[in-house]
């Protein structure tokens, strides 16, 4: 697990009820049970902080770091998708995003990178797709320096071209596999500390790390473009019924930490 990665799942999923804002030490402390030491937390805090994600800030009277704007819209965005329990309804039409020529190729693999963080799927060279609108496409879209024109598609020919600009085939594999790779995770997770309370902090947050890599691969289709017995369903139920039995002594293990510093 990297520092980097870890510290967005830390304030996406706990600082957020103090405002988006937390201590380097408590950052290290939170970090501490899934083995990623202070001067990891310390590296990756100074990276986000050069990419605009992170700014310095006092944390009742300690040195600590908020999310920024641009930061807290991508982690509300992503636990929108993380935990939704409903699929979304669909009205059967596409967006299209025609992206303008990139500048050079650090736009480009940003570009790939974050349009399909957001759910849009590569039909063509520089067209991109997605069942629905994204709220954060133009924000994304300024911070990586690309421009891009939007429409609306009713349909295709042939209908099934934006399903197929996804290797739907790998994804359910991947899912299947993920769902057996956690069962055993969260068991050792479980029994790898003597605190039943950081036990559980530990292991559903490995949990919520791995599910969260879905949302660069998942663009989230409408249940009617899905296979019938389509496996994320099945991953999807699994997640959720284990996050929501962790979460309250990890709640606890967060509160004890933040409580002792």
């Amino acid at each position: 697990m990297h520092a980097r990665s870890a510290l967005f799942d830390v304030y996406g999923d706990h600082p957020v009820a103090h405002g988006h804002a937390a201590a380097v030490a408590d950052l290290v402390r939170l970090l501490a049970p899934l083995g990623i030491a202070a001067p990891a937390v310390r590296t990756a805090i100074s990276r986000m902080v050069s990419r605009g994600w992170l700014a310095p800030a006092d944390v009742e009277g300690s040195r600590g770091y908020t999310a920024t704007p641009q930061a807290v819209s991508r982690l509300e965005a992503a636990a929108a998708r993380i935990y939704q329990r409903q699929p979304r309804s669909w009205d059967g039409s596409w967006q299209l995003v025609f992206l303008a020529p990139y500048a050079d190729r650090s736009i480009r693999a940003a570009v790939l990178r974050d349009l399909s963080f957001l759910g849009y799927a590569e039909l063509a060279d520089r067209v991109w797709v997605s069942p629905f609108a994204r709220a954060e496409l133009e924000a994304t879209l300024r911070r990586v320096g690309a421009t891009a024109t939007t429409a609306v598609a009713e349909g295709f020919d042939p209908v099934d071209a934006p399903v197929r600009a996804r290797d739907l085939d790998t994804l359910g594999a991947a899912y299947t596999d993920w769902m057996l790779r956690a069962t055993d995770r969260v068991e050792c997770d479980l029994n790898s500390h003597n605190d039943p309370d950081e036990a559980a902090y530990a292991a559903r947050f490995r949990l919520v790390h791995e599910w969260r890599k879905f949302l660069f691969a998942d663009p989230g289709l409408p249940a009617d473009l899905l296979p019938r017995d389509w496996p994320g369903h099945r991953a999807s139920a699994f997640f959720q019924v284990e996050g929501e039995r962790l979460r309250p002594a990890a709640s606890a293990f967060v509160a004890r930490t933040l409580q002792t510093a």
